[in-house]
């Protein structure tokens, strides 16, 4: 579980779908062991045992109560941090490995992360659409539920595979991993993983990704910067979207830099609308240059 919100990090409820195949890896999707501790809780054994355990309680004075709470609360505290950090130090084996496997074969991956409704899919589409002649891509598209985004990138004839989460926010590296086995990115190529809508969470699980992307649009605050910078910290790239929208919008783009900078003085900008295509000619140069022929 991800103490920062709850979601289940483990294999429950996840699927992978390779678009265009009639081919669907699951995996538990029905949440077996969820189920099970459920009916196990219903039991009479667990029943009795609880019953037992509140007639102690009433022989015992209410400060005793008290201080048996608080230690129980404390251990199970202790319990969850110690959990988040065998999923983090898991998860980051897991990116090395990955990484390894990129550079081995020259792929370069970018995992673009953003809010909901930022224009993530919409930017892959324009990008995809306008460089698949020069650049060999492949997509991996992080959802909850639906394979809408994925079938999007599908129609442009590029590799494609879904993953749903279900409960979970974000993508890791064991997903990841699952994912290129199925979708065989080539050689010299770019991968573009579309993580889940969520400015918090996949901040924390490394994938393995070369650059880390996040996507802010201009119908958002210029505040983002300062209310989730573990997130912009952890990114290379910052691409300010839509634009377009700017003469309608109360949006100060300076203002967005100067937060951003505040929070990560490196990270590197580029001002783009994936609707009208301005600004993305600098985008695409940087992209060409991350796929150097060997």
């Amino acid at each position: 579980m991800c103490s920062t919100c709850g979601c289940s990090s483990n294999e429950n409820g996840i699927t992978l779908t390779k678009m265009g195949e009639n081919r669907h890896t699951h995996h538990h999707h029905n949440g077996h062991t969820h189920s099970h501790e459920h009916h196990h809780g219903d039991h009479s054994h667990s029943h009795e045992h609880h019953h037992e355990h509140g007639h102690e309680h009433n022989h015992d004075h209410e400060h005793h109560h008290h201080d048996h709470n608080h230690d129980h609360h404390h251990h199970h505290d202790v319990n969850i941090v110690e959990l988040e950090k065998d999923i983090l130090h898991q998860n980051q084996l897991v990116a090395e490995r990955n990484r390894g496997f990129f550079e081995a074969l020259n792929i370069f991956a970018m995992n673009l992360v953003s809010s909901p409704g930022s224009g993530k899919t919409s930017l892959l589409e324009k990008t995809i659409a306008d460089l698949k002649g020069e650049i060999e891509f492949s997509v991996i598209e992080g959802d909850q539920q639906t394979t809408n985004d994925a079938a999007r990138i599908h129609a442009l004839n590029v590799p494609v595979l879904q993953i749903n989460t279900g409960k979970g926010c974000h993508l890791d590296s064991e997903m990841i991993a699952k994912s290129l086995k199925e979708l065989k990115p080539k050689q010299n190529s770019i991968l573009m993983i579309e993580n889940v809508g969520n400015l918090v969470c996949p901040a924390m699980f490394d994938l393995g990704e070369n650059q880390r992307v996040v996507i802010i649009s201009t119908t958002e605050g210029e505040d983002k910067p300062l209310k989730y910078p573990d997130m912009f910290y952890s990114s290379n790239i910052c691409i300010i979207n839509k634009i377009d929208l700017l003469p309608y919008l109360k949006f100060d783009v300076e203002k967005l830099k100067e937060n951003t900078k505040k929070v990560n003085p490196n990270i590197q900008f580029f001002e783009v609308s994936a609707t009208s295509g301005e600004g993305m000619e600098a985008w695409y140069e940087f992209l060409r240059s991350k796929i150097v022929k060997s």
